[in-house]
């Protein structure tokens, strides 16, 4: 087995440091005492932690974005199960073209699906409504639901299932008692992945978004539009807390590194 040289110790020590900083820099600065962007050197202090609960738009933004991800990611599932699970299970004339069709807003850039978006949604008369960002954020995540649902259902154990028809298993007793069980960390870790992905996402949103439906990424970009002082740190500093609990969580339920591979180890 070939062991990484200095070489390449030193490119991932940089490209780590590169990749961290500025969370670590952000972090840094919400804590800090003073009323302008700058390092706590002076000590550490809470005060643009409690500066958010003066700022009843930051806190309506954070329930916006926290219902819009569970909404859109728990929809955006019930849809890819099915998908998944006859895509994995099934050989049909268009199968192939159906897999990418599904998986097609992964690569079409957010800022042209923001403006086709805001344009459909102006033509059919619901644009700036919740309902608009729901449709949109549902699209948007779907890729993510349907690819961690897919590897486990493509890994799962069929014989399982098998063993549970020989026995006289009806097919609602069959997905409820076997397939679903089965596939349960898939379709956590999916949920969990399109959540963390509705929750940040801020460059198709900028376009719906609406008085009264901004979503907290939303908000933050337009308020340092007119201000530059460590309240958006602190607010950042709770986004990248929340960010780091869901990629903890889906960590537990599936595994980065099959998310990041794309496929199940799940045993046979």
């Amino acid at each position: 087995m070939s062991k990484n040289g200095p070489l390449a110790l030193i490119f991932h020590t940089v490209f780590m440091i590169f990749m961290l900083a500025p969370i670590v820099v952000v972090c840094l600065v919400a804590f800090t005492p003073e009323g302008f962007l700058s390092l706590p050197v002076g000590g550490f202090s809470l005060r643009w932690f409690r500066a958010i609960a003066q700022y009843p738009e930051f806190i309506n933004a954070f329930w916006m974005s926290l219902w819009l991800g569970a909404a859109s990611s728990t929809v955006a599932l019930l849809f890819a199960i099915p998908a998944a699970l006859a895509i994995a299970r099934h050989q049909f004339p268009g199968r192939e073209v159906l897999s990418a069709l599904f998986l097609s807003p992964l690569m079409i850039p957010h800022v042209v699906l923001g403006i086709a978006f805001l344009r459909f949604f102006t033509q059919v008369g619901i644009g700036g409504t919740f309902t608009a960002l729901l449709v949109a954020h549902i699209i948007l995540v779907f890729p993510f639901a349907l690819r961690l649902t897919l590897a486990a259902a493509t890994g799962m154990n069929r014989s399982v299932e098998m063993a549970a028809i020989s026995l006289g298993a009806g097919s609602w007793t069959l997905f409820r008692r076997v397939t679903l069980p089965l596939i349960l960390p898939g379709i956590v870790s999916g949920w969990a992945l399109a959540f963390i992905q509705s929750f940040d996402e801020v460059t198709m949103t900028i376009f719906l978004a609406a008085p009264g439906t901004e979503t907290l990424p939303v908000r933050m970009f337009l308020y340092v539009q007119d201000n530059i002082d460590p309240l958006v740190t602190s607010v950042s500093a709770c986004v990248i807390a929340i960010t780091m609990a869901a990629l903890i969580l889906l960590d537990r339920f599936y595994g980065l590194d099959r998310v990041l591979a794309g496929h199940s180890d799940r045993t046979r």
